[in-house]
């Protein structure tokens, strides 16, 4: 799991989003909100393409993909976004439903507002039929508080999946 780097340990972060993946996965209704899939197309050319998608009480959560790929042609990826019944923490995940991505990604960015990322995690390929996801090593891609992105230089150019969990950003009173 990979959680924000910088400030904190980040232990308590990657404990609370086990225990809420967990919860997800055991009571998904009581636990999440039913989450909002939309498909979207991935088209390599180079060029930088963004889709954004907003969920919560009154799009309270928005969360933006920014990607750059090459070769093939489009691919047909999804972006589902769900709230805690509470509406203090919300889950956004990208991915293509295939499974692994045949493009070249030059650059990526998976970015949240309204909420601070509790946890994050890339994949060069998405679960599917029997195989599992298999994640990027941490030094291809990094977390900060409100984006995952792709580390240059480092970034082997597989991407198939994003998951982030995010928690509603404090207001200062």
């Amino acid at each position: 799991m990979a959680a924000p780097s910088g400030g904190s340990s980040g232990g308590g972060a990657s404990l609370w989003a086990v225990l809420l993946l967990g919860a997800v996965a055991v009571r998904p209704a009581e636990a999440v909100s039913e989450p909002t899939t939309v498909a979207f197309d991935v088209r390599p050319g180079g060029v930088v393409h963004s889709f954004s998608q907003n969920v919560g009480p009154g799009d309270k959560y928005t969360c933006k993909f920014t990607y750059a790929s090459q070769g093939g042609t489009n691919e047909q990826w999804q972006m589902s976004l769900g709230t805690s019944e509470d509406h203090q923490h919300f889950t956004c995940t990208i991915w293509r439903p295939q499974g692994k991505s045949y493009l070249y990604f030059t650059e990526f960015k998976a970015e949240v507002r309204g909420a601070e990322i509790e946890y994050a995690m890339a994949y060069s390929k998405a679960a599917f039929e029997r195989e599992s996801d298999v994640p990027l090593k941490n030094e291809e891609f990094e977390v900060t508080k409100t984006a995952v992105a792709h580390r240059p230089g480092a970034f082997k150019a597989e991407l198939s999946k994003l998951v982030i969990v995010a928690k509603a950003s404090r207001t200062e009173l």
